[in-house]
């Protein structure tokens, strides 16, 4: 295989959706594979849906997900600039180029007039398409005198340069476009339904189709991995490489991220109905401030989400689900991912997130928890941190449930579960709560195992239900029929604390 040199090109135009955080995990888990190189291209040639703080946002989001780029906007500029609005010049260029080898060519035609005739084709049951059928027709230099084109450039008229696609007529037969795509295998696509392409606008600005690629070429890119929405594109940039007498790229278009429930593609709308992000950082629209969540602010871990993302389109062809990213790169092939789209599903997301957090030590989770305890007034010492973490993490998805999981080994129950207290707490209660307080007491041993002994001894002795005792004690300790080992909690608390509960409750109930 030729050197590795691939590239995720997202333009700047807001958040970084979740299918493109996918098609630059794709690219980098390829490059990686294969000792490549990944290029992070910024494509802000639409100035018109340029938004400032999107290029850091897609930087910061894949450095969030340890994916970063090898070669980027400030970062080993190798075949820099990576911002495609600094490299006009150079597009100009090559435009220029493809009209002098009868390739393209000057467009004169205004708005209206191409208005007009869209609505006369639309009037006719038509579909107007400006192309080989009708280009000798409109006003471009294919129909005007050389002199008319170089007076109306002079006059500084506006105008646009158009790639002269294929001409169809050959014998009655379809000329066709084919190649073969790395994922859906062989593709073809008839030139007589392909339309002139604008490859320069009346800006000074390319299309993304000629920018696109002219960076390919120019930064040496091997195999361009993307979106299947790029796949009706794909005639043209063949045939652009064809004109410029340039040697193509592999292809590989990648499935759709489809949405939980129905059909098509997912969207921001689906997350916000069902509750979930599509963007891996929260962002804020700087004109509506209106706040997207984010991946990283819900909570998950990135090794997590990226595991997920990984799996969302590709498998390893065996029942292996749980992935570091260096086992993703050894295992991942274009092979192995799939032609059909593939159904988000919000709930193995947090599936992956909880494997991730079990997987984690307790001293780790412990520094994770420390300041949502600090922000809720509690220091504690790490220690006493990792031992509650160590008691609770089983039940929890994320570190924030940590606190509504553990509140009541940082802090005494201020109310008791209602329906609990109904059930449980009889008007024979208060008496053997009294007697339980006695026991603790008698105690020297304060530890889980002795408490659990004791207590129980003095259960059977008293020939009662373990329930009528353990439920309320629980009640009195948790605040409801919630939580760890009971004897582990009162171990933790200690004894001090412990009576001084139980009495609480005894007064409160």
């Amino acid at each position: 295989m030729k050197n590795v040199r691939v590239r995720f090109a997202p333009s700047p135009t807001g958040p970084l959706h979740i299918g493109g955080v996918r098609t630059a995990l794709y690219n980098y888990l390829f490059a990686k594979k294969n000792n490549g190189t990944f290029i992070l291209r910024i494509e802000d040639t639409d100035q018109t849906r340029y938004v400032e703080n999107a290029e850091k946002y897609i930087i910061d989001a894949l450095n969030w997900c340890n994916i970063p780029f090898d070669e980027g906007p400030n970062k080993n500029e190798k075949f820099g600039p990576y911002r495609q609005s600094e490299r006009k010049d150079i597009y100009q260029k090559y435009a220029t180029e493809l009209v002098n080898k009868g390739k393209a060519y000057y467009a004169f035609d205004t708005a209206e007039e191409l208005d007009f005739h869209r609505k006369d084709h639309e009037e006719k049951g038509k579909t107007f398409i400006y192309n080989w059928h009708n280009r000798a027709k409109l006003t471009n230099s294919i129909s005007l005198s050389k002199e008319e084109v170089e007076k109306r450039i002079a006059n500084g008229d506006k105008y646009v340069i158009r790639f002269k696609m294929l001409d169809t007529i050959n014998e009655g037969e379809h000329n066709l476009i084919s190649t073969s795509d790395l994922i859906r295998g062989h593709v073809s696509f008839k030139t007589e339904l392909l339309d002139d392409k604008i490859l320069f606008k009346s800006d000074g600005m390319p299309t993304y189709h000629l920018a696109n690629i002219v960076d390919d070429h120019l930064m040496e890119i091997s195999h361009v991995i993307r979106g299947e929405e790029w796949l009706p594109s794909l005639p043209l940039h063949i045939a652009l490489y064809k004109a410029f007498d340039w040697e193509a790229p592999e292809f590989a278009h990648l499935p759709l991220i489809l949405k939980p429930v129905g059909k098509g593609k997912l969207s921001k709308r689906d997350g916000d109905k069902l509750g979930f992000p599509v963007f891996p950082l929260a962002y804020t629209n700087t004109e509506t401030n209106e706040v997207s969540r984010g991946y990283r602010e819900d909570g998950y871990f990135a090794d997590a989400f990226i595991n997920m993302l990984a799996l969302l389109g590709w498998n390893p062809g065996t029942e292996q689900e749980i992935f570091s990213l260096n086992e993703l790169c050894e295992a991942f092939s274009l092979d192995r991912v799939s032609k059909s789209g593939a159904k988000f599903n919000p709930d193995k997301t947090k599936w992956f997130n909880q494997n991730y957090l079990q997987k984690k030590t307790n001293k780790e989770l412990a520094t994770l928890f420390e300041p949502i305890l600090i922000e809720k007034g509690i220091n504690s010492n790490t220690n006493y941190i990792e031992k509650v973490v160590s008691l609770i993490k089983e039940r929890a998805t994320f570190v924030q449930d940590f606190w509504s999981l553990s509140d009541f080994f940082f802090v005494a129950p201020i109310e008791y579960d209602a329906k609990a207290v109904k059930k449980q707490w009889k008007e024979s209660t208060p008496d053997l709560m009294k007697e339980l307080i006695n026991v603790i007491e008698e105690i020297s041993d304060f530890n889980s195992e002795t408490i659990e002994n004791n207590i129980k001894e003095w259960i059977t002795s008293k020939e009662i239900g373990f329930g009528k005792v353990m439920q309320p004690f629980r009640l009195s300790l948790v605040g409801a029929l919630k939580g760890p080992h009971l004897f582990d909690i009162a171990e933790m608390i200690g004894k001090p604390e412990t009576i001084a509960r139980i009495k609480k409750a005894i007064n409160t109930l």
